[in-house]
């Protein structure tokens, strides 16, 4: 599993919006990605299933997401 922390790009006012394609695009077959953000990213859901990834969104008790996105078995 590849994990993606994209915290402190949003705290430094970024978009992490090509950082996170990126590290899909580099995923291997079977591997999962788990992006942690500080923000419910339902835009990114529909981009990437579109790519064929299905997701699951865990809320931390910090208040943070983990989601972790894999692809959809077809």
């Amino acid at each position: 599993m590849t994990t993606l922390d994209v915290r402190p790009t949003l705290a430094a006012g970024g978009d992490p919006f090509v950082e996170i394609m990126q590290a899909v695009a580099a995923l291997a077959p079977g591997e999962e990605l788990e992006l942690i953000a500080p923000l419910d990213p339902v835009p990114l859901y529909d981009v990437l299933a579109s790519r064929g990834f299905d997701h699951v969104t865990e809320r931390s008790g910090g208040g943070d997401f983990r989601i972790t996105f894999r692809r959809s078995a077809v």
